[in-house]
């Protein structure tokens, strides 16, 4: 893993960054289509990248058996405290897991760290390895288009370096901020079409790619929105599969599912 990625995730943000009312909304979408897609408790489930144990956590309390991989020992420290949560350092791209050995597999966090389709494809291939057959591989991914609308959001936009940031974004889904700058750290923002070749090369077969948070994720700021969350999450559903969408979310699920 780059090594500006393993220092930005040390200082243990990932922590505390789905409290706040955007990333409030980001769990609370992605917890409702996990409860969609998973196979019903007490299913085995392997969390690749699950940082501190965020929807570890939760699906431990839902009666899951959750494992969690990450390649940050800060986040295996904290995620292994979590109560039902087991944790070991690992690596998506290499898991050290039986073949079949898991009901369901997440991959919350790498693919949006890993810049070479190859290594993406191998994290693929490595979840779709260890779960049994028919059973589900949930990812999440940035969208292509997410630094430039966050870049007028925050205000980043008066940084030339950030603009030059955004264009290379845009050109190639290669995310690299100046070094030393409160930018988000190196990073692969997808476009939606890309997802089912990756999924298809990896020898999985694709469910479908949704959206998380939506356009919405630019007003998030608002607490209203997830004060009182049922009708956002009522109407994002009935659009999550919509195409036309898909690019002005900030983050994609895609649901893949090991051939049977």
């Amino acid at each position: 893993m780059h090594v500006d990625i393993v220092e930005y995730y040390r200082q243990m943000g990932e922590a505390t960054r789905l409290q706040g009312p955007e990333g409030r909304l980001e769990f609370l979408r992605t917890w409702d289509i996990l409860t969609r897609v998973l196979p019903a408790a007490p299913a085995a489930v392997l969390d690749v990248g699950g940082a501190t144990g965020v929807y570890a956590g939760p699906l431990a309390e839902a009666g899951y058996a959750v494992h969690v991989v990450d390649p940050v020992p800060e986040h295996i420290g904290a995620a292994a405290t979590v109560p039902g949560v087991t944790a070991t350092l690992g690596d998506a791209r290499e898991l050290s897991e039986a073949d079949g050995s898991y009901d369901a597999v997440l991959l919350l966090g790498p693919l949006y760290h890993l810049l070479d389709r190859a290594e993406r494809v191998a994290a693929w291939r490595e979840a779709g390895r260890v779960v049994r057959p028919g059973g589900p591989v949930v990812a999440s991914t940035i969208s292509r288009f997410a630094s430039m609308f966050d870049g007028f959001l925050q205000g980043f936009h008066a940084d030339p370096a950030f603009r030059a940031v955004v264009e290379r974004d845009l050109a190639t889904g290669e995310h690299r901020p100046p070094t030393m700058r409160q930018y988000f750290t190196v990073s692969y923002f997808h476009h939606p079409d890309e997802l089912p070749a990756e999924v298809a090369d990896a020898g999985l077969r694709l469910d479908r790619v949704v959206t998380v948070e939506g356009p919405l994720w630019m007003m998030a700021h608002r607490a209203e929105l997830v004060a009182e969350p049922a009708l956002v999450l009522e109407m994002l559903r009935r659009v999550e599969a919509e195409p036309s969408i898909l690019g002005a979310s900030a983050h994609l699920l895609t649901v893949a599912r090991r051939p049977a």
